[in-house]
């Protein structure tokens, strides 16, 4: 490595198509923030303009411009993306999910996919590198011709900043009975209907979900045929995911198919201890007994059980909750991830 090399900034573009609200999309906020806060990387965003967002990268310092990303009708916004991504020249290209990656072509960049979850690999191939955020999607890439020496396994990180507890009384909770949590899309793969199964089972318990989606009218009635609207609490989309983790008394996470499962971090990052079923990411993370409690995907008696004993086992929980974020700390901190992505970058760079 030459000092030309070792005081180069790399120039990346980071590129997002997606939709308002979403766990991708507020990971994509936080790592690209992370990564201009370290000083060794120069961005810019290229996403779709939701305001909010554009507004969260400005404040981190991180220029931005906005795209449709719409069907291939928009060939004009199209022409106009991959102009904006020519004149930027960036080092490499980081792209997100399936549209963004399907949006941009091979280049004299080199070319990275960041992958979240199983998806079909067509989107992919032309990419120079990619990047899985769990060992069980890197297995997915490489079984599906990727080379494994250019496959990369970085885990996501946690929203680290500092929050508050709301008061145990919110949502006209009564603040005697227990609280448990869940949140994310109300789609069929989260498997929260498994869950209103499992809270029939569990007396005297509130739920707070927090989420919106496809599934939501379904959950709804599901929820008044077991005659469970007095326990639980539909919140919608919340931006206090974490506020939440710290008033509930532990987090369920009821998936079907979880690519990740970043929940799992964000309950080790804020002491909320988490029951989850053996779905591929939560599977991966979480050391049953140790860092969580694992029940077999679908299962409602088990899932039932698990909550009911680790609500009323208060050494379990602060075992958990200790590990949990023993674990976080060591493994999957905002600085351990930062730093594994740009040690990627240097390496893919030859740098």
């Amino acid at each position: 490595m030459n000092s030309a090399s070792q005081n180069k900034k790399i120039r990346v573009a980071q590129v997002l198509a997606g939709a308002a609200q979403g766990g991708a999309e507020n990971f994509y906020v936080r790592l690209v923030a992370g990564l201009q806060h370290s000083g060794e990387i120069e961005q810019k965003g290229f996403l779709r303009s939701h305001q909010h967002r554009l507004d969260a990268l400005s404040a981190a310092d991180v220029p931005v411009q906005g795209f449709r990303f719409g069907s291939t009708f928009h060939f004009i916004d199209h022409r106009r993306y991959l102009r904006a991504l020519q004149e930027y020249q960036p080092d490499i290209v980081m792209t997100w999910m399936n549209r963004a990656s399907l949006s941009t072509p091979s280049g004299r960049y080199k070319l990275i996919c960041r992958l979240g979850h199983y998806y079909d690999l067509k989107y992919y191939r032309h990419a120079d590198f990619w990047v899985g955020i769990s060992k069980g999607i890197c297995d997915h890439l490489i079984r599906g011709g990727m080379p494994s020496e250019k496959v990369f396994h970085i885990p996501n990180f946690a929203d680290e900043t500092a929050v508050d507890p709301l008061p145990r009384d919110s949502f006209a909770t009564p603040p005697s009975q227990p609280l448990i949590l869940a949140a994310g899309r109300l789609h069929v793969n989260k498997g929260f209907d498994v869950l209103l199964q499992a809270l029939k089972l569990i007396p005297d318990t509130i739920l707070w979900l927090a989420g919106s989606g496809p599934e939501e009218k379904a959950l709804k009635q599901l929820c008044a045929d077991l005659g469970l609207n007095e326990r639980v609490r539909f919140l919608g989309w919340r931006d206090d995911v974490t506020s939440l983790m710290k008033t509930a008394d532990l987090f369920v996470c009821p998936s079907r198919h979880e690519g990740l499962g970043s929940i799992v971090m964000e309950s080790w990052a804020h002491g909320c201890p988490i029951v989850a079923t053996n779905s591929q990411g939560p599977g991966e993370l979480i050391d049953d007994g140790e860092t969580g409690l694992l029940t077999p995907v679908d299962e409602v008696n088990p899932l039932a059980l698990a909550i009911q004993s680790l609500l009323y086992d208060r050494s379990l929980m602060e075992r958990l909750t200790e590990n949990g974020d023993k674990l976080y700390r060591e493994q999957f901190s905002q600085q351990v991830i930062v730093s594994q992505y740009e040690e990627v970058y240097r390496t893919i760079l030859g740098f």
